[in-house]
This record gives C-alpha cells, structure tokens and sequence, in this order.
C-alpha cells in the first residue's frame, strides 16, 4: 500500500518563501492487530477559509450498530468514554486541514465504520456562516499483515534484473574470449608463417634502421 504525504510544502530557497499545498488522500481501510492505524482524515481550506474556526468530531459505528462519538477538537482534545478509551490520539496539523487521529493497539472489535465531521464557522464581519464535511472510513483489523502487492512486484523485478544483468555477463565473458582467443590464432599463425620463410627472406624482413 502506497501512503501519501498530505501536507506538502514547497521550499523556494532564493525567495526564502514556504506555502503549504494540500491533498485529500482517503486513509487506508485494513489494519493489523496489535499494531496502530491512523485514521486519514483532510478538510483542505480554500483562501477564504484561513479565518474560519474548526470542529472536529469522530465517530464509530459496529456492524450492524449505531454511531457513537469518540472523539472531538473544539480548541481542546476531548475523547469519549468508549471502547477506545486510553487508546485515541490526536495526529492533526497546527491549520487544522489534516484531522486525523491514531488508534493505538488496535483489536479485531475495532473493525467499523470511522466518521469525521469538519465544521467550519467563519469569522467575517457581518454573518459567521458554516462550512461542514464529512469522511467516512470503513475499517477492517486482521491478525497478520498481508503480502504487499506492491513489494511483490519489486521482489520480482529485482530477480528479473539480476537474471539479466547475469546473461549480459556470461556474454561478454563469452565475447571477450573469443575475441582474445582470434588474436592469439592469429599471432600464431604469424610466428608459424614467419618461421617457414627461409633463412636469406628473412634478413629482407627486417626494417632497416635509420641513423
């Protein structure tokens, strides 16, 4: 499974000059036992949004059950009593466009249905008017953490790459060695020829030497 960075800022050296960029990314939905999840949960604000004042509220839902709250933001962190309690934590950002939160120690009973509301109440002047949303998150636990496809895929590049890399080798050995071998064939059969020319031929071969 691929998990993206949400809030992501762009560094610009010569003008000194950081803006945050925001992306929704929905949050994963399969957990491992034992292990923490956190729940993905982005509001990104528009401009005009940088006034306004949020509330955050998270609630789960069994199969077959009812919503109940757990969680809330309203300036402060508040968690309900719940089957949580003692094991929520607050993950949001300081400009409340990343609300997520983390279950610690997650069991089989946390599977569910995950809810967040984002309320936004602006603060202009002549009228507060409100902004809401909603994130739903199905969640499965399992016991143990699945194969990732993604590794799979990799493993199996990295073996198909080595095998090539491997066959690339044995041919330019193979190459090589044949090519070193025609250079001797023929340096022999040089020496083989020189050697049956007669004795008076050969002084003829010889370059002369100049003074």
């Amino acid at each position: 499974r691929f998990s993206v960075s949400l809030l992501l800022c762009c560094s610009f050296s010569l003008a000194g000059f950081c803006s945050a960029v925001c992306v929704e990314v929905p949050s994963e939905t399969e957990a491992v036992q034992g292990k923490h999840m956190k729940l993905l949960c982005i509001s990104c604000m528009k401009r005009e949004e940088v006034t306004a004042s949020t509330v955050v509220e998270w609630f789960y839902r069994p199969e077959g059950g009812k919503d109940e709250p757990i969680y809330e933001y309203r300036k402060t962190n508040h968690e309900f009593p719940s089957r949580f309690s003692g094991r929520l934590q607050w993950n949001g950002s300081k400009d409340m466009q990343d609300v997520s939160i983390t279950v610690l120690n997650v069991t089989l009973n946390d599977s569910g249905i995950y809810t967040c509301n984002i309320t936004r109440e602006f603060e202009f002047e002549i009228h507060r008017p409100l902004f809401t949303s909603s994130r739903l998150i199905h969640l499965t636990v399992v016991e143990k953490a699945g194969e990732d496809f993604t590794s799979v895929i990799s493993e199996i590049m990295m073996y198909i790459l080595l095998v090539f890399l491997t066959l690339w080798l044995l041919i330019e050995m193979v190459y090589c060695y044949r090519k070193v071998s025609k250079a001797e064939e023929a340096a022999q059969e040089n020496a083989t020829d020189y050697l049956a020319i007669p004795s008076e031929n050969k002084e003829n071969c010889a370059v002369p030497v100049e003074e």
